[in-house]
């Protein structure tokens, strides 16, 4: 073809040039934000899974939510809405409300929430409560084997308060006695042991374990079908001791930097299950007159009386 033949050059339109370059624009941008929605997506179903693989949400609530409640021993705490999950973190909520004596208008769980968080490593974020939750039970633990509150302070305490009040008190042992011991020592006085402090740590918040509550997912005593079986305190103290042992077996190396952040170590938790003996317990069922018999016993080096309330059910 001649140059002669080639066909005329159309005339130049700004605005359809104009309308093409926008097209291509559009065309683009939607593919480019198409792609990233995809990335962002995948990125997020991704990391989830990674999170979630094998059994991390339930071991995350197993070692974190457990360790919490040994971290704040003045409290009843419940974990919740476990395994909330984001691309770089997981999470559950606990509720938390301070021990109080049993009676008067205390009703159960509730109470303020609060987050504990893993990030996408395994590393546990800032800790609620703890050292500074300074609850009265708390505080009387930290005195555990201070040698704060002698017996016979301890005696006036108790004798310029009414016999008939429900009391929540820490019963301190002159020496530690094994699980056999606490058995018959709480037999004995008809008294609860609701939470065992197992190590010797003045002044510091020790380790306390104490109720089918500590661990959520504890193995349950085996009852017979149809059955109604009521766990009786001996039967409870044993089961306690065991579940706190095998928690602790479940405990990895790694674990033990997430529990530093807790006031807690694998040494000091492995020792504390492997000794299995009680300095002290907490009892949120006795009475006045009942703890004023318990520190006669010369078992006993003192008894720390935190809270007290009528019971309003009893005519």
């Amino acid at each position: 073809m001649t140059e002669d033949e080639l066909p005329p050059m159309p005339d130049f339109d700004p605005k359809a040039t104009r309308r093409a370059v926008r097209r291509g624009l559009t065309r683009t941008a939607t593919m480019v934000l198409a792609a990233l929605v995809v990335l962002v997506l995948v990125a997020t179903a991704g990391s989830s899974l990674i999170q979630r693989r094998g059994d991390r949400e339930e071991r995350m609530t197993d070692v974190l939510g457990t360790a919490f409640k040994i971290y704040n021993p003045g409290y009843d705490i419940e974990v919740r809405n476990w395994g909330a999950t984001t691309p770089l973190s997981m999470s559950f909520t606990v509720a938390v409300n301070p021990m109080r004596a049993i009676g008067g208008f205390v009703v159960g769980y509730g109470g303020a929430e609060h987050v504990i968080t893993q990030d996408f490593f395994g590393h546990v974020g800032r800790l609620p409560l703890g050292n500074d939750a300074n609850t009265t039970l708390s505080r009387a633990l930290v005195n555990v084997s201070t040698g704060n509150q002698p017996k016979q302070d301890s005696r006036k305490v108790l004798a310029r308060l009414p016999e008939e009040l429900n009391a929540l008190a820490v019963v301190e042992f002159a020496k530690p006695l094994t699980n056999e011991e606490l058995i018959a020592f709480t037999a004995r006085h008809q008294s609860n042991a609701e939470k065992v402090v197992y190590e010797r740590r003045p002044r510091s918040i020790p380790i306390t374990w104490g109720g089918m509550t500590m661990w959520d997912r504890a193995p349950m005593p085996e009852i017979g079908a149809g059955e109604d079986h009521v766990i009786e305190p001996d039967e409870a103290i044993k089961l306690d001791l065991a579940n706190f042992r095998r928690w602790v077996g479940i405990l990895k190396d790694h674990d033990d930097d997430n529990l530093h952040d807790f006031d807690l170590s694998l040494a000091r938790l492995r020792k504390a299950a492997n000794d299995g003996l009680a300095y002290a317990y907490v009892d949120s069922l006795a009475t006045i007159g009942e703890l004023r018999k318990i520190i006669e016993d010369p078992l006993v080096r003192t008894v720390r009386v935190v809270d007290v309330t009528y019971d309003l059910e009893r005519p």
